[in-house]
């Protein structure tokens, strides 16, 4: 196993500076969405938080930090820390965003004075100059950081945007002329979950380092945050999402924030990892939270998490498999699988099924061999009738993968009850190994 700091080769730059000098909005803004949790609270974004952009033919990888404070003895802060670090460690250019309302601060030198000893290339960035054409009066102190000639910017409205982008891919290194964009194909794993289930602590055990903050706290994890790791020779991104909570708890626009981003790393990803906490058990919440994945038609995996923790005697994994199949009875596809984020216990066997998981919900079936599962089906067990009327199934095609999805013509779709589509599925199912992917299936009357 090893890890790659980037998401592409073609150059990284890091976003660094003190809590809610507007960060993240520059971040948004280079990238063109809105990726980091932009809130007026400071140290939102506690994470690395990594985005692609591009200026002037030139793609690079953007790193969003969180906050920094280097004297902060706070928990939380001082991991922060720690973690835009790493983001400086691996950079190739680094900007320094500064906040030209409150002007300059001790903290504002205290950074520079740690990015000056990194060596590497720093641009200063001084944020919130909303006027064009007008020169802030503390907008020339900040020369006394050092580091160079400041760049005047409003990351809300884009002003002066362009001129930092130039002044970025001039110094960015001239990417390798034989790089291929190997990680368009690469298969992406969200691990989902709720707040303090192990979903830092596994993504940290794949990789190696301290990726995400790690603690017991619930909710540290609030953006979701993408980790190319790889595994026996094969690459692997790992999206790790902030913990979803119940909506009643969902109190600051921030959490807001994180379930949306949860939602949308469901939506990008391949395989949805489902952290549930052995010592807690299944919850409500576990079963809305694998709804949202079994909604959007993912591969599923459910691992079930601090199962070094359990005391246990010889029927234990019996009985919780047991229990999970009637607590997910509404996705009995998804494959169990019983983990130790902390000791690494069958994170190799999670893999396994996740990429088996996957297979699966790709497969592709032959229209032939389709209606002749259809064929034998219906003469097994005979499609229903309804006040004289019988159900007829005319043809089954497959119309499209992520999930397998078939639509079968009939000559009365009020005739095809639920349970009659359940008993199809289920013979897709039995015929062609699709026994680990949600399956969907499309009734249509013969002619529309």
């Amino acid at each position: 196993m090893s890890y790659n700091n980037s998401i592409k080769q073609t150059g990284m730059v890091a976003i660094v500076g003190r809590p809610n000098v507007g960060k993240s909005s520059l971040f948004n803004k280079i990238i063109g969405t809105r990726t980091a949790i932009v809130d007026d609270s400071p140290g939102v974004t506690r994470d690395r938080l990594y985005g692609q952009s591009d200026w002037n033919g030139r793609e690079f990888t953007l790193i969003d930090t969180g906050g920094l404070e280097p004297d902060s003895k706070d928990l939380i802060l001082s991991k922060m820390l720690a973690q835009a670090q790493v983001a400086i460690l691996s950079a190739d250019v680094i900007v320094l965003v500064v906040d030209i309302r409150t002007g300059m601060s001790a903290t504002d030198k205290d950074i520079a004075n740690i990015l000056l000893k990194s060596g590497k290339p720093i641009l200063l960035c001084v944020n919130k100059c909303d006027n064009v054409g007008e020169t802030h009066p503390d907008f020339y102190e900040f020369y006394n950081l050092g580091l160079g000639e400041p760049f005047a910017v409003s990351s809300v409205h884009g002003h002066g945007t362009g001129d930092l982008l130039d002044a970025i891919v001039k110094l960015l290194p001239v990417p390798d002329s034989e790089y291929e964009d190997e990680y368009k194909e690469i298969t992406k794993i969200a691990i989902i979950g709720k707040p303090n289930s192990g979903k830092s602590s596994l993504v940290n055990k794949i990789v190696g380092e301290e990726r995400a903050i790690v603690s017991d706290i619930a909710g540290t994890t609030r953006d979701a945050l993408d980790t190319i790791a790889e595994r026996n020779g094969e690459k692997f991104l790992l999206i790790d999402t902030a913990g979803l909570r119940r909506k009643s708890r969902v109190i600051e626009n921030i959490e807001h924030y994180s379930v949306i981003r949860a939602l949308n790393a469901v939506e990008r990803a391949d395989v949805a990892v489902i952290m549930i906490d052995a010592c807690v058990g299944f919850t409500e919440q576990d079963s809305k939270i694998a709804g949202y994945a079994h909604e959007k038609g993912k591969a599923t995996v459910i691992a079930i998490n601090k199962w070094d923790l359990v005391e246990k005697d010889g029927k234990t994994m019996s009985v919780f498999k047991k229990q999970l199949a009637v607590d997910f009875s509404f996705m009995s596809y998804a494959p169990y699988v019983f983990i130790s984020a902390l000791t690494g216990q069958r994170i190799d066997k999670l893999f396994e099924i996740a990429k088996a998981a996957l297979e699966q919900n790709l497969t592709r079936i032959g229209t032939g061999r389709l209606n002749d599962m259809l064929a034998y089906a219906t003469s097994r067990v005979q499609p229903p009738t309804d006040r004289g009327r019988r159900l007829k199934l005319y043809y089954i095609t497959q119309a499209d993968v992520k999930p397998p999805t078939f639509v079968v013509f009939c000559n009365k779709i009020d005739l095809f009850h639920f349970s009659y589509q359940r008993y199809i599925e289920n013979q897709i199912r039995e015929a062609f190994g699709l026994d680990m992917t949600p399956i969907r299936i499309i009734p249509r009357e013969r002619g529309e």
